[in-house]
């Protein structure tokens, strides 16, 4: 895909600067074909399994892109703005405005773009896939015909048959009601805003507009004698989150979205406003230390074992059933084996603790207790070898079970009290996030909970519902 990219980008470059004075045949034209008769060049792609093309003097460039930014209160067809070298631009699904079926998308999954110019605005126009250039003759371009049911008849400009393949040819412009004339009719298909000028505006500036005014749109206006709130700034998160995908395989979703923002407030007090970027893995992991719970990857102190404590619901069952996802070491399993043992006395407990790293899973089950440990809130849980060494009482080690296997998967384990999954789900690819969320709210029981990162919420997910206790809060299925 790379490569074809490169060739097309190559091919629009020299057609732009030699505008419709094509020197040379297109790839599709006859070997016997002479360059005077191509007189017209068009970029082909795809959308629901048909061919169709766009005048080429439209084509700035093509694009693979995806994490648009979303925009509230936009047209359904908008899917958001994109930071394109730093010029903001709006990104329109084709497959979306012609009410295409469109398959389901990933949150970080790449879309085929064009990106067009139509008057002074620039586009990101998402299809299916992107094929080549094609050079032609004008008068072979033969007029539109009704059959072409998919498409209202008024966005095609023609229709041409090259090497026994038939190109529908959009009007770009009258799709985005470029051209004045036109304005009125094509407004009224891609936009209802009310025109507070009285102005003619094309489809073309009013998404623009939106995607610009959208916070202002959805404010109310000032009490009298009240004065106005001051704006928020504006902010493309989008280079954090590149980075931090790349860099740490921190995938920024609902997950975390609202940590990354406010960290992202004292990240530009600590570095200056001009020294954001994160340029290096050691920016990110710098960028994302604050992120991590308490105990992550040691053992929990007391306070915050405390703080568990609480935050466990009653349960009068005979058995507790955990799963632990993202176990590591095993030292947050210890941990919360004995918050369990000191929780729920009276009940047996079973922690099927998962993790991928083979050596850590491993190792766990031997793991060494030190002694300020040992000594510590843990105690009444630890045994002595006859060489003095600390361990953890039958009872504890009993109660875990330590398996090699990616949470990702398929997973056979029984309905479950309690999901401990702290600072795990942020470093999943988005569906995976989406997948677990899921696996959970099926696990789960009705009266079960997830202990997410302090950093991570289920908040606006459908299936969950948020309780606090203290400075822990906890999941349960709505």
């Amino acid at each position: 895909m790379a490569e074809q990219v490169q060739s097309i980008n190559a091919a629009l470059k020299e057609s732009l600067g030699n505008l419709q004075s094509f020197a040379g045949p297109s790839e599709d034209a006859k070997p016997d074909a002479l360059a005077a008769v191509i007189d017209y060049k068009m970029v082909t792609f795809s959308l629901a399994g048909k061919d169709y093309a766009i005048d080429i003097m439209k084509v700035k460039e093509i694009a693979k892109a995806g994490r648009f930014t979303y925009v509230p209160n936009s047209l359904p067809f908008v899917l958001g703005v994109y930071n394109l070298r730093g010029e903001i631009i709006p990104i329109v699904d084709l497959r979306l405005f012609f009410n295409i079926d469109v398959p389901e998308r990933a949150f970080d999954a790449l879309e085929n773009m064009l990106i067009v110019t139509i008057g002074e605005q620039m586009f990101g126009v998402v299809v299916d896939g992107i094929d080549k250039v094609v050079g032609i003759q004008k008068s072979s371009i033969n007029p539109p015909h009704p059959l072409f049911g998919d498409i209202n008849i008024k966005y095609i400009q023609g229709v041409v048959e090259v090497n026994n393949r038939l190109y529908i040819l959009l009007d770009i412009e009258r799709i985005f009601g470029a051209k004045q004339e036109k304005a009125e009719e094509t407004v009224s298909d891609v936009s209802n805003v009310a025109m507070q000028t009285g102005q003619k505006k094309s489809a073309a500036q009013k998404i623009a507009e939106a995607a610009a005014t959208q916070v202002a749109a959805t404010q109310k206006p000032p009490a009298p004698g009240v004065p106005p709130k001051e704006e928020p700034k504006k902010i493309d998160y989008s280079f954090l989150v590149n980075a931090l995908s790349s860099m740490r395989k921190f995938i920024v979703t609902p997950l975390n979205e609202n940590w990354l923002h406010s960290r992202y407030e004292s990240w530009e007090q600590e570095r200056g406003a001009d020294k954001v970027q994160l340029q290096t893995a050691a920016d990110a992991e710098a960028f994302l230390s604050p992120f991590f719970s308490s105990g992550t990857g040691s053992w929990w102190s007391k306070d915050y074992a405390d703080a568990i404590f609480k935050a466990l619901p009653d349960n009068s069952a005979k058995q507790i059933i955990v799963w632990n996802p993202g176990c590591g070491k095993g030292y947050e399993t210890y941990s919360f084996a004995c918050v369990l043992k000191k929780r729920y006395p009276e009940a047996k407990f079973k922690i099927y603790a998962h993790e991928i790293d083979l050596l850590s899973i491993s190792n766990a089950p031997l793991v060494s207790v030190p002694a300020d440990v040992a000594n510590g809130w843990m105690s009444p849980f630890i045994t002595r070898k006859a060489n003095g060494e600390a361990t953890f009482s039958q009872a504890i080690r009993d109660g875990i079970l330590f398996e090699y296997h990616d949470c990702a998967n398929t997973n056979t384990l029984p309905s479950v009290d309690i999901i401990l999954a702290r600072d795990v789900l942020s470093f999943l690819p988005a569906a995976s996030q989406q997948k677990l969320s899921v696996d959970f709210s099926e696990k789960i029981k009705g009266n079960g909970v997830v202990i997410l990162g302090q950093n991570e919420t289920f908040e606006g997910d459908p299936r969950w519902t948020g309780r606090t206790v203290g400075s822990i809060t906890v999941f349960g299925k709505k």
